[in-house]
């Protein structure tokens, strides 16, 4: 069974969804239907149960949100994709909270030509798991935000919190 929790966060509702205790899905939704629905056939067919606490994973949302911008470092995350897609996740995973890579950076982290960046991009845009795979960190190098599944005030945010630029208690 598919667990999901919806948390209040400054930036607006951010639903988890847990599959024995491993994060399989995370994004800035109220309706935890909407990330299901994105998960692969296999995981939706054991189905969805909301909770009222998935543990780990909503203490780690809080803290970070408190200020402790490595909190959601520490939690499980699984994902589909090919061996590329799951390299420039983990690599994702390794940019440190206040820190910005571009698309070339990343792909040159996972060990990939720094002409992987379009690779670099479609990883994230298939990210399944914001803000614990943070694809919010990678800007392109043409300057300017570039785009985020969940609008891009919501990526400004998260980049401005991880800068200390705001102070939010939740």
């Amino acid at each position: 069974m598919i667990e999901a929790q919806v948390l209040p966060t400054p930036i607006g509702p951010l639903s988890l969804l847990t599959r024995e205790g491993v994060l399989v899905a995370g994004g800035f939704t109220a309706d935890p239907e909407e990330m299901y629905a994105r998960l692969a056939p296999a995981l939706r067919a054991e189905g969805l149960d909301a909770v009222d606490d998935l543990g780990p994973a909503g203490q780690a949302v809080r803290d970070y949100f408190d200020g402790d911008l490595t909190a959601l470092d520490a939690i499980a995350v699984e994902q589909p994709g090919s061996a590329t897609r799951r390299r420039l996740h983990q690599a994702l995973r390794e940019v440190k909270p206040g820190t910005t890579v571009s698309y070339a950076q990343l792909a040159e982290r996972a060990g990939l030509p720094r002409t992987a960046a379009r690779a670099a991009g479609s990883a994230c845009a298939q990210n399944l798991i914001a803000p614990f795979v943070p694809c919010h960190r990678v800007l392109p190098s043409t300057g300017g935000f570039g785009g985020y599944y969940y609008g891009t005030p919501v990526k400004e945010w998260l980049l401005a919190h991880e800068a200390g630029k705001l102070s939010v208690t939740t």
